[in-house]
């Protein structure tokens, strides 16, 4: 499996399953980019993605767009949790423990 994603400095890297043939860091990475993205955005899944600045605008959080994504990523992980920090902007916070048992925690800027 693999998924492209942005690092630090913002050039696109490959992200691919690792040694032990996990998938965590691919579904991770598909994770944030459905946070990031809008509904309709992807021309392949446009029925991912939460409406973000939408909900800015009419003051609407979009929590049952936020369920929706964990619901779809949880069966991934032993454990998935999405919280958000801050709605203006929105700012969600992600934590995973993968099947490997590793803890990730990530602020995901929308």
């Amino acid at each position: 499996m693999r998924t492209y994603g942005r690092d630090k400095n913002g050039k696109w890297v490959e992200i691919t399953t690792d040694d032990n043939g996990y998938n965590d860091m691919v579904l991770i990475s598909n994770l944030i980019q459905n946070l990031r993205l809008a509904p309709g955005e992807s021309p392949f899944y446009a029925n991912n993605g939460i409406p973000a600045q939408s909900s800015v605008i009419q003051q609407i959080l979009p929590t049952y767009y936020v369920n929706r994504l964990q619901q779809q990523f949880s069966q991934y992980f032993s454990s998935l949790q999405i919280a958000m920090v801050s709605d203006d902007p929105p700012v969600y916070n992600v934590s995973v423990i993968t099947n490997s048992g590793a803890k990730i925690i990530t602020e995901v800027y929308s």
